[in-house]
């Protein structure tokens, strides 16, 4: 009797978790199916080889240099693409369902919608995250014969910080999706947030320093960036090295302690959780 009761709530979780699994299972097959994580991780190997070949070209110089170098160049390349990606992902995975009237079908299985929307969020991100990792694997290859150990955690840094910000921005876009009404409004949404943490707000932020003569800039100019996750990725894989910063003239702007990788990933991992989690308190 006692090892009946042991099993009954494990059977139970098992069973709790077996719809969860069925809708982040059949999220990332669709993906597969459709070729989607295959076009996604052509186009990353793609640009990210050209970018780590041509990279120098503006100093006159082409081919495969460094690993400093090379990552340098592809945090710009992932600044610009794995948001946009993430973002065209996410934003239908509630309001699409919503719009084609299979959101109550999905809600009429034995799962909660926390779960549901968990499930759907978890699949989408094995999709982004199996074609982010297939992608820039790629252009690992052609380095890898020079690289050391010291390289090697490089790159890995660079692989696992674009993966949190693909994760990032696919919590907003699910959020977009919740509180959406119409899916063309939220594929608005999306794209206007891709413009806003892209493109707009660095122009804002350099404004502000322009305008102020850069006064007391060391001590909010910091903070400011933590409320761009593409700012953090940035900083993290770019301005946490010491020459960087000082070709990219951002040494008196960010002092040492902001080359802490955990304070960077722990920001990373907030941008993830918070809009998820207001995700989930809509959808209740």
């Amino acid at each position: 009797m006692k090892h009946d009761a042991h099993i009954a709530p494990s059977v139970a979780n098992h069973s709790a978790l077996r719809p969860f699994l069925a809708v982040a299972g059949k999220e990332f097959r669709d993906r597969l199916r459709n070729r989607w994580v295959l076009a996604v991780a052509l186009v990353l190997a793609v640009f990210a080889l050209l970018i780590a070949y041509f990279g120098g070209a503006q100093s006159g110089e082409v081919g495969f240099r460094g690993i400093g170098v090379t990552v340098a160049s592809l945090t710009s390349l992932a600044i610009y693409l794995v948001p946009l990606i993430a973002l065209l992902l996410g934003f239908d995975a509630i309001v699409g369902e919503r719009e084609r009237g299979t959101l109550d079908l999905l809600l009429s299985m034995p799962i909660s919608r926390q779960g549901l929307l968990l499930g759907k969020y978890c699949g989408l991100g094995a999709a982004l995250g199996l074609s982010t990792l297939a992608g820039l694997g790629a252009a690992l290859l052609p380095l890898a014969g020079r690289l050391d150990a010291d390289g090697l955690l490089l790159y890995l840094t660079f692989v696992g910080s674009t993966l949190l910000l693909g994760l990032a921005f696919l919590s907003i876009a699910v959020l977009v999706s919740v509180v959406s009404r119409e899916r063309a409004r939220a594929s608005g949404a999306a794209i206007a947030i891709w413009f806003f943490f892209v493109l707009v707000f660095d122009l804002a932020l350099l404004g502000v320093l322009v305008a102020s003569a850069g006064r007391n800039a060391s001590t909010w100019a910091p903070y400011a960036l933590l409320l761009n996750p593409a700012d953090v990725f940035r900083v993290l894989n770019v301005f946490g090295m010491e020459s960087m910063r000082s070709a990219f003239g951002m040494e008196t702007l960010l002092s040492d302690h902001w080359n802490n990788p955990v304070l960077l990933c722990v920001v990373m991992l907030s941008w993830i959780v918070a809009p998820l989690g207001i995700a989930l308190w809509r959808f209740r």
